[in-house]
This record gives C-alpha cells, structure tokens and sequence, in this order.
C-alpha cells in the first residue's frame, strides 16, 4: 500500500470515528464548545490562549465564552493583578458534564472494542501511540 493511499484511509477512518464518538454522547454543548472545556479541565486559560490553542480567531473564542459562561459551564474571573485579563475556568457543572460525556465516549468505543482479539488489542494499543505521536507533531 503506498503512502497516500494509507494516508487517506487513516485519514477517513480517524474522520468517521471522530464523527460517531461525538454522536454517541451527550449533545448538550457543540463539539467546539466540548473542546474547549476539555482545555480547561483543571487548569485556567485566558481567552487569548484558548483561540490560540483552539486555532480560532479571539472574537470567535469570545463568542463560545460568552455562550458556555451564559450556560454556566464555565466562569470568567479577572486577574487581581492586571484588570484587562480575564481568567477562565469550568464550573462544577461544566466539569461534571465534561466528565459525563467523556464517559459515554469511552463506553461506546469500549463497545466497539469488545470484539477484537488479543492480538488486534496489541496492534491497537502500537497504532494509538503512533497516532499520538503524529497528532502531536
């Protein structure tokens, strides 16, 4: 198999696993809404960091701030020393539903793992690291 061609099988199978997993859970919050609660799972951005980190513009991360703040997800809280910074963080609800959707994610891809064999399993956790990896890069 050449070089392109697995690139694009991998690509379509990450795409069509990425799609099913975010179907499968909760549809309380949009994909780009989860994603960026999950940067702030245990620690605390500014919303310049989460537009970089995120790759998006700051008056669109300004947006899903404001709409995940209005949900109560997430707070806002200035900084004591510098009153133009803004701190962001999840609330007790954002975490819990953060955890909650990482749970119904991790349980349907269980189930879908249910059936390989050992040996599968093994390739599986080699090409996970690899992917980790090439994700990374």
């Amino acid at each position: 198999m050449s070089l392109a061609h697995l690139a694009n099988d991998l690509r379509l199978a990450c795409m069509r696993i990425s799609r099913r997993v975010r179907f499968e859970s909760t549809q309380v919050v949009a994909p780009h809404q989860l994603s960026v609660m999950a940067r702030l799972d245990k620690t605390v951005l500014t919303p310049r960091a989460l537009a970089e980190i995120e790759r998006v513009s700051p008056p669109s991360m300004t947006r899903t701030v404001a709409t995940l703040v209005e949900r109560g997800l997430v707070t806002r809280q200035d900084d004591p020393l510098d009153g133009r910074q803004v701190f962001i963080s999840l609330t007790p609800e954002g975490a819990s539903l953060l955890r909650e959707t990482r749970r119904q994610r991790d349980a349907w891809m269980a189930s879908r793992l249910k059936g390989i064999t050992a040996d599968e399993r093994e390739v599986l956790i080699k090409a996970t690291a690899i992917l980790t990896r090439v994700a990374s890069e």
